[in-house]
Formats: structure tokens, sequence, C-alpha cells
């Protein structure tokens, strides 16, 4: 989702229909599933409590929805991922 000029915004809705803006950092696809790493609209990356989360997105009904990753190992592999892919992004650009 993210492309060279910057990042892309979500906005989702929760059950109660209260709505949130994210910012999409970083887009996997992982066994067979994609993923998305987002942190709050707004949010500063400088700042040191920044929570960075991976959701998972899945269909249902045909429609596009985003969920919480609950199992450990599979979170697990998708933040290895993850980390491996941006500093292999920063060693790309010291060369």
């Amino acid at each position: 989702m993210a492309d060279q000029y910057g990042s892309d915004f979500i906005t989702i809705s929760d059950e109660d229909g209260k709505e949130y803006e994210l910012e999409v950092l970083s887009t996997l696809e992982y066994d067979g599933n994609t993923y998305l790493a987002v942190i709050p609209a707004g949010e500063s990356m400088d700042s040191l409590q920044l929570e960075v989360s991976i959701l998972r997105s899945t269909e249902e009904d045909e429609e596009p929805i985003l969920e919480a990753v609950e199992d450990e190992a599979e979170l697990q592999a998708v933040y290895d991922l993850l980390m491996d892919s941006l500093y292999e992004d920063e060693d790309t650009e010291i060369e």
C-alpha cells in the first residue's frame, strides 16, 4: 500500500461504529494472507511511545476487514519478516 511518495491512510470502524484513522507503514504477504503494520494517524515516528499494530486483512461477506493477530507464533513470524524488510530497505538506501 505504501509507495515511494509516502504512506497511505485508512479509516476503520470498530463494532460500535467508532472510526479510527490509521497510517499504513508497511504491507506484507505471508502464508497466503496480507498483513498491515499501522499506527494511529498523526502519531510522530519519533515518539518514544509509538505503538505499531499488526493487522491481518481478510474478507467477510465479500467485505474487506482488518483483524488483530491473536496467534503468538503467527504474530512473531510476521513481525520478524516486517523487521527484516525494514532493515533491508535501510541497507539498500545506504549503498
